[in-house]
């Protein structure tokens, strides 16, 4: 995709701010220049990374509760959200996000993370309006991020049984 399609798209979305060339989304993230974008170090660990990803996140995850981390390997996270209490083994950040994006799938006002990749030892997360991640999918602009295809599988349409 061309500096300016994606440069028109984001802008028409409301995610990107600031000027100059959009060259690619990692950089554009590192940049601050991604509206919902994190800049994360790869040392992190998930609890560290826990309360600014669900606050990126928005609406309901910033009521999720961190009740214990276990320093074990992989780590693990005991959250609770409403009736939801879990333990979660995150044997990294990346783990992380896809339990918050399975965890809040049918939360309309939480956003969706997509894993960007790295960009100058840094992690680049990005928390992205589902209804506007569903047409960056459509538009194959995020199509690099390491996690498109769980991204793809969790804004589809649920599938019902009918009775």
């Amino acid at each position: 995709m061309s500096a300016g399609v994606l440069s028109t798209t984001l802008k028409a979305l409301g995610l990107l701010t600031g000027r100059g060339a959009a060259k690619s989304l990692v950089r554009l993230c590192h940049a601050g220049r991604l509206v919902g974008g994190l800049s994360v170090s790869l040392r992190a660990t998930p609890d560290e990374l826990l309360g600014p990803l669900t606050h990126a996140l928005g609406g309901a995850a910033t009521k999720l509760k961190l009740l214990d981390v276990r320093t074990t390997t992989p780590p693990v996270l005991e959250v609770q959200w409403r009736e939801v209490h879990e333990k979660w083994e995150c044997d990294g950040l990346e783990a992380l996000v896809h339990n918050l994006n399975d965890l809040f799938r049918d939360e309309p006002d939480v956003k969706v993370a997509a894993v960007l990749g790295d960009w100058d030892d840094m992690l680049q997360l990005w928390c992205v309006p589902k209804d506007a991640a569903r047409t960056l999918l459509e538009r194959r602009v995020l199509d690099d991020a390491r996690n498109a295809a769980s991204v793809r599988r969790l804004l589809e349409p649920a599938e019902r049984e009918d009775w």
